[in-house]
């Protein structure tokens, strides 16, 4: 297949439709935008339908491009994402991101799946009781991360010496990473395309790309993640993350 063809085959896909036409205001422009995303793109690499649609929404939710994170999070659906993988990908945001801008995808997410049907609340995830937040946590970010942030942050007075390091254990990780709903290996390569799309976290995009590797991802995904992403983020941020990480994801070592 040429790449038009490619982009029809893949644009019906995910969202159930035909692709875009040369009629409209900027019929030109959807062609180039579809024929780049989905005819050449979204066939490069080794990611599958279901996991370039979690990096989509991801960035979009970075970017707070809301009406097209709608767009796509039905496109996670139609290609066997479930609600509760969703509602996970995005509520991970929060440590990134902050609060609000998750609570605005957060919204556009439950206007999908009432749109669609699905009966909310979503079931829980949740898997520790309050107090175990900094115990559990730890627990899954130590392996991966030690103390780095620990001892990064040791010169702030007190308390936020030991306030900060433990903010991060209890609440990115406590309260998020110990989720179920979403496998440890998509949280943190969906956190590698967070960082690198918001762009100017290129420390934390070259930690978390370390994290990636360590939790079952390959060079060749958190690349291809990347790149997929960069259709969304922009080229400068693709760039400045993989030159972030040249050492980590280069093969020629």
């Amino acid at each position: 297949m040429n790449r038009i063809e490619r982009t029809r085959e893949k644009v019906e896909e995910l969202f159930h439709q035909s692709a875009a036409g040369a009629d409209g205001t900027d019929g030109e422009f959807m062609q180039i935008l579809q024929r780049y995303i989905f005819g050449e793109l979204c066939y490069t690499g080794s990611l599958d339908n279901r996991m370039r649609e979690l990096v989509t929404i991801t960035v979009l939710t970075a970017i707070q491009a809301l009406p097209q994170l709608k767009a796509h999070l039905n496109a996670c659906l139609n290609v066997g994402c479930t609600p509760v993988e969703l509602r996970e990908a995005i509520y991970q945001c929060a440590p990134f991101l902050g609060f609000p801008r998750t609570l605005n995808a957060t919204g556009g997410l439950n206007e999908v799946l009432t749109a669609r049907g699905v009966s909310l609340p979503l079931p829980g995830q949740g898997t520790v009781e309050d107090g175990e937040r900094y115990e559990k946590g730890l627990a899954l970010q130590a392996p991966v991360y030690g103390d780095e942030i620990r001892d990064r942050y040791a010169w702030l007075p007190k308390p936020f010496d030991k306030a900060v390091p433990r903010f991060l254990t209890e609440h990115c990780f406590g309260d998020f990473h110990t989720r179920a709903g979403l496998d440890r290996k998509s949280r943190e390569l969906l956190t590698v395309v967070l960082l690198a799309a918001l762009g100017g976290a290129e420390v934390q995009v070259k930690s978390h790309t370390a994290g990636a590797l360590k939790t079952g991802s390959t060079r060749e995904e958190v690349v291809c993640a990347l790149v997929h992403a960069s259709a969304y983020m922009g080229i400068p941020r693709l760039f400045n993350a993989l030159n972030a990480c040249k050492e980590l994801l280069s093969e020629r070592k």
